[in-house]
C-alpha cells in the first residue's frame, strides 16, 4: 500500500500542476475571447453610429436640395415680376416726360375730348370695320 500512496500522491501532484496550467490557458483564452467580444461590440456600435450619421447627412442634403430648388423657382418668379415692373416703370417715366410737354398735352386733349384750337374745325370720321 505504500506504493499505492506514492503513486496516488504523485498523480495528485501532477494533476494539480496540469490543472493550474490548464486553468491559466483557459483564463488566457477567455481573456482573448472577451477581448474579441468587446472589439466586436465596439465595431458594431461604431458601424451603427456611422450608418445613422450617414443617414442624417443624406437627409439633410436632400432637404437642402429641396429648399434650394424652391428658392431657385421663387427667384425666377420674382425676376420675371421685377422685369415687368421695370418695363412698366419705363413706360410711366416716358408718359411723365410726355405729360411735361405742352404740345403733347394739347394733342391729347384734342384727341380725347374733341377740343380744338382757335380757327380749327373738328371732323369725326366713322370707323370703317369692313375692310
Amino acid at each position: 500500500m505504500g506504493e499505492k500512496q506514492r503513486n496516488s500522491s504523485a498523480e495528485k501532484q501532477v494533476a494539480s500542476i496540469n490543472v493550474d496550467y490548464v486553468r491559466s490557458i483557459e483564463r488566457q483564452e477567455n481573456h482573448k475571447k472577451a477581448k474579441k467580444v468587446r472589439l466586436f461590440r465596439r465595431l458594431a456600435t461604431l458601424g451603427v453610429m456611422t450608418v445613422v450619421l450617414i443617414g442624417l447627412l443624406a437627409s439633410t442634403l436632400a432637404s437642402s436640395n429641396n429648399t434650394l430648388e424652391e428658392k431657385r423657382l421663387q427667384k425666377e418668379k420674382v425676376s420675371e415680376e421685377l422685369a415687368k415692373v421695370q418695363e412698366e416703370q419705363e413706360m410711366l417715366k416716358l408718359q411723365i416726360s410726355k405729360l411735361n410737354d405742352d404740345e403733347y398735352i394739347g394733342k391729347l386733349l384734342r384727341k380725347e375730348y374733341f377740343l380744338s384750337e382757335e380757327g380749327e374745325i373738328i371732323f369725326t370720321l366713322p370707323e370703317n370695320n369692313e375692310k
